[in-house]
């Protein structure tokens, strides 16, 4: 390796920035279903609840409650109580962004 190249660079950088860089993959696995991957296109659109995930997607609902909890707990959506419902939206704009470059929106 040539003294002083880019990668030897950015060693120091790595390890200065490790749990940043650990959290953005964090976030990129929680996302890297096609199924969590399309919630969250269709949450970026508008926020709705699990029901209408779930028709939108023709999966059970505890499947779909899963793949909720897996983006909730990688911070991508919240969701706000109404009543009986709870109503999800997306809350990470990086991730918002990320979807929208990759989906060419």
């Amino acid at each position: 390796m040539m003294e002083g190249s880019s990668l030897e660079n950015h060693k120091i950088d790595v390890e200065k920035n490790f749990k940043k860089y650990e959290k953005i993959a964090d976030k990129l696995k929680a996302i890297a279903h096609p199924y969590r991957l399309c919630i969250v296109k269709g949450l970026i659109d508008g926020e709705c609840n699990v029901t209408t995930i779930q028709e939108c997607l023709n999966l059970p609902q505890s499947t779909v409650s899963q793949h909720i909890s897996k983006l909730k707990s990688a911070g991508i959506i919240e969701g706000t109580r109404n009543g009986l419902e709870i109503c999800y939206r997306v809350v990470d704009n990086d991730i918002i962004n990320i979807v929208k470059l990759l989906l060419n929106d």
